[in-house]
């Protein structure tokens, strides 16, 4: 890990190479591709300019420019991950169209009503002051601009011990709220036409089709690249999600809103 003022950094560069592996390159969230295209279907975000908190490695803002003809910024916390997802954005030519910039956790440092969709996957949920980021986002959006984030969530239930030792192997930071309240929480901002709802399963059935291709045909290739006893940690982290995902103990949802006109 790497300290910096108030923000550790907790993606390493083997978990990052196993995250690409898994999910695709420059993909450090669940689902890959799938799920950005999940994230925005039903919005128009052509030309629009889209916000996207936590965009590590920046594979989702080159499908967010590619597909949908979007102009992204992108902020991260760490400086090795917004190193790569520049680098990414230049290989591909679009370097004019996505910008990225490293920031220290904190307010957004963006004009008010200046932004037409605020996007993120996985930020929120690493995110202890939701309240915070919500109002902030609700700023700066232009009027009748969209939030839409799809982030694990609790059940409302106090954590069992099969979520801690999930937490303890991932050793990242967690903020979960119930799905009840982050609709309350993006209410009390001020977002209307607001939806927060689960995925269905979709991402309970993903997990299992992960692990067990790390088990099988990634498996050499995974070993290679963490080694032995890493490689044993992350597939022992995978099991470990499945099984609170099986319970409904960890709960992946979908949340938007709309910033009233």
């Amino acid at each position: 890990m790497t300290e910096r003022g108030t923000h550790v950094d907790e993606y390493d560069d083997a978990t990052v190479a196993l995250l690409e592996l898994v999910w695709g390159k420059g993909f450090m969230a669940p689902g890959g591709p799938q799920n950005v295209r999940k994230l925005v279907s039903g919005l128009d975000i052509r030309d629009k300019t889209i916000l996207d908190i936590g965009c590590g490695l920046g594979g989702g803002d080159l499908l967010l420019e590619g597909e949908h003809g979007a102009r992204v910024l992108g902020i991260d916390l760490e400086v090795p991950l917004i190193a790569r997802a520049r680098a990414y954005a230049e290989v591909a030519g679009l370097s004019d169209r996505i910008e990225y910039r490293q920031v220290d956790p904190g307010p957004l440092g963006f004009e008010d009503g200046t932004l037409d969709v605020v996007y993120s996957s996985g930020a929120f949920t690493q995110t202890a002051d939701k309240a915070g980021i919500f109002a902030d986002a609700l700023r700066v959006l232009k009027p009748g601009g969209s939030i839409t984030a799809y982030e694990w969530m609790g059940n409302g239930e106090p954590f069992s011990e099969d979520m801690l030792h999930w937490f303890e192997l991932e050793g990242l930071t967690y903020a979960l709220q119930s799905l009840p309240a982050h609709k309350s929480l993006l209410e009390d901002a001020g977002f209307d036409e607001i939806a927060v709802t689960d995925d269905g399963g979709w991402y309970t059935q993903e997990a299992r089709v992960e692990y067990d291709l790390l088990k099988g045909e990634m498996k050499e290739t995974a070993m290679t690249m963490l080694g032995t006893e890493q490689y044993a940690h992350f597939l022992e982290d995978w099991a470990a999600l499945i099984t609170v995902l099986s319970s409904g103990e960890l709960v992946p949802g979908f949340l938007r809103g709309k910033k009233p006109s």
